[in-house]
């Protein structure tokens, strides 16, 4: 088994400090950049199916990174899913994160942002997140992976924490310290 878990390069709102969740926000200058040099980090990888969520910085990371790759023929078979998308921020999404802190506390922000199972206002808990994309791993990604497939997800921070925990390489009680570093692929054997 490869599993191949690229979250996406920065995207504008990250480079504002914002909470973007659903948001569909595309990369920065720099985000485009680290797809391109993710893409060049799988060059010598041959994969074999590609999996996205459908918000634009993730279908932008696969698409810059496959082509970085040499590989942009496997771009037409790209399939896209809901299932993938960030965590819904709710009545955060926009917001300034250091001025949210600001606002209710470095402590409360911590809570909504890493906690697993504590919802920000009107948004998702982790928890929602890896109830959606387990659904999606049982159905689509499980017998790919199975298959013995090189398989590409690219993704968000919190759907790929989800994908973690799924896979038993995290727990509810690690996930808050875990992190993936934009346009970075992390390689599961």
């Amino acid at each position: 088994m490869t599993l191949i878990l690229l979250r996406h390069g920065q995207s504008q709102w990250n480079l504002e400090n914002r909470f973007t969740g659903f948001h569909d926000i595309d990369l920065s200058e720099q985000g485009e950049e680290e797809a391109r040099k993710a893409g060049r980090e799988l060059e010598k990888t041959q994969i074999d199916v590609v999996f996205s969520s459908t918000l634009r910085r993730a279908r932008r990371t696969a698409e810059l990174a496959l082509s970085a790759a040499g590989q942009s023929m496997l771009l037409s078979q790209m399939s896209l899913s809901d299932a993938l998308r960030e965590r819904d921020y709710g009545a955060l999404t926009g917001l300034n994160k250091a001025e949210t802190v600001t606002k209710h506390g470095e402590e409360q922000v911590r809570i909504w942002r890493r906690s697993y199972d504590v919802a920000p206002p009107e948004g998702e808990s982790l928890k929602h997140v890896v109830e959606r994309v387990g659904i999606y791993y049982e159905h689509v990604l499980k017998p790919v992976i199975n298959a013995n497939k090189v398989t590409l997800v690219a993704a968000h921070g919190n759907s790929l924490r989800a994908l973690l925990i799924i896979l038993g390489l995290e727990t509810p009680e690690t996930i808050a310290t875990c992190e993936l570093a934009t346009g970075v692929p992390v390689f599961i054997y």
